[in-house]
Order: C-alpha cells, then structure tokens, then sequence
C-alpha cells in the first residue's frame, strides 16, 4: 500500500480542525458552571435546566417539532408520488423536470425565503392572511420535497420495470399495485428522504426567518435573538442540543444506506450466483 504524503494529511487535519473545533470549544463550555466563555471553572448542567424552563425556548422548541415533523410527512408523501410520476414519464420530459427539482437543492436559502415571502405576502393581501404557521409549513414543505424525491428515485430505478404490469395481471388495481407492491420496495428510500426532510427543517433558520412573521419563532430564530442581545450559556446548550439532534440523523441516514448498499450487493451476487 502506497503512504500517504505528509502535506496531504496535515492539510486533511487542518481542515477537520478549522470545522470542528469551535463547534467542540462551543460542546465543552455549555457544561461550564460560570458564564465565562474563555475559562473552565467546573462542570455543571444548570445551564440545561435553566434552558428547559425557559417558556420561550419551549414554545420555539413546540414549534418547530411541530412544523419539522408535518412538514417532512407531507413531503415524504408528495415526493414520493412525484418520483413516481417522473419515473413514469418518457427521458425528454424527465430529465429537465429532474434539472428543475434540483435547483431548490443548490439555490441559496436566502433567494428561496425571500421569493416565498413575496408570495405569501401577495396572496395575503388577496386572500385576507398573514405569515404565521401556515406560511412557514408551506415554506418547509415545498424546499424539502426535491430531497424526497432525490431519495426516493435511485430506488425507482433498481425496480424491475414489469413489476407493475405483473400486479396488474395478477388483479391488482393501480392504486394496489403502488400501495402494495411499489411502495414496500422504495420504502427505505422514502425513510431517508423522511429523515433528510426532517433534519433541514430542525436546521433551517433563513427561510423560516422570512416566511414565519412575528406569530410564531423556531428554534433558530430563537438563538439568533439570544444572540443579538447577549451571548449567554443557554446559546451554547441549545446549539448543543441542535448540533447532537441534527448528528444523530445525519449517522442514521449514513447507516441505512449503507446496509441498502450492502443488501443490493448480495441480492446481485445471489442473481448472478443463480
């Protein structure tokens, strides 16, 4: 095995060092049982309870489990059945269809909340509404979709083709074939994109900032108001929280698509072994 040049590895280091470390100085301080933020004078969790009886911060939290878990069902369900309509159709109309979705994907946050800001605010004044939780659902429903469908249409394309008509030939309906028959095969991608969904949405703050008005904060329109003021310990705690919660899908995400990896690699063994 060939070694790797030193420069190489000392600049990988480096990088991970500049990502990582503030975010570890930020972990290590919320436990700090002083407010300093440049000397450790001892362990402590008082910071967490402080933060758990913050009426605010649980109204931000309410909020945004509430929106984040809404939000990703409804665009499991939506982008699942788009996938399939894309699927379905002929490559020309596909593709740049596919070319559409995966601009939400690369456009900046900013662009994205500022535009569905000036719709909410223009169907507002014909509709008679103002941005609160509706718009702010909406808002996360329509930039998590393309994630859904992005995880659900690598599962489409391992299906065999004559999937569809066999169930159809054995007496099922259209309805029954996607229900019973399509759907348990792309289940574990429409799982991924379930958790991806939910993991943007726990982590979103610029499109929620534009879209949310002055009803209702989430948890990162929470920090950000902390922050402008002062920053306190409770800052450190929650970004804690935030960081661990949004890791933890993140690993899990990582470990089921590894395992589908490795299941399509012996269901190819095996077909070919056969």
């Amino acid at each position: 095995m060939k070694k790797r040049p030193f420069g190489g590895s000392f600049l990988t280091a480096l990088t991970f060092i500049f990502l990582y470390l503030p975010i570890i100085v930020l972990i290590v301080f919320s436990f700090n049982s002083t407010k300093s933020r440049t000397v450790w004078s001892g362990f402590t969790l008082d910071w967490y309870r402080e933060l758990f009886s913050d009426s605010t911060f649980l109204s931000s939290l309410e909020i945004t489990l509430l929106v984040s878990v809404l939000a990703s069902f409804i665009a499991a369900v939506i982008g699942t059945f788009a996938a399939i309509g894309f699927f379905n159709m002929k490559k020309n109309w596909r593709s740049p269809l596919l070319a559409v979705n995966n601009i939400p994907v690369i456009n900046a946050d900013i662009i994205t909340g500022v535009s569905l800001s000036l719709l909410f605010v223009s169907a507002g004044a014909v509709l008679g509404f103002d941005l609160g939780f509706g718009t702010l659902l909406i808002a996360h429903i329509s930039f998590n979709i393309p994630y859904v469908i992005l995880s659900v249409m690598p599962k489409l394309y391992q299906l065999d083709r004559n999937l569809f008509e066999a169930a159809q030939d054995l007496g099922c309906t259209w309805f029954q074939t996607i229900y019973k028959v399509i759907i348990p095969e792309i289940m574990p991608g429409i799982i991924n994109g379930l958790l991806i969904a939910f993991t943007m949405s726990v982590d979103d703050f610029v499109i929620s900032y534009f879209t949310a008005g002055s009803s209702v904060q989430t948890m990162s329109m929470t920090i950000y108001s902390m922050t402008r003021r002062r920053i306190s310990p409770e800052i450190n705690a929650i970004s804690t929280l935030l960081f661990a919660v949004v890791l933890v899908l993140l690993i899990i995400v990582n470990i089921r698509e590894a395992r589908q990896e490795k299941a399509a690699e012996k269901k190819e063994k095996l077909l070919k072994g056969n």
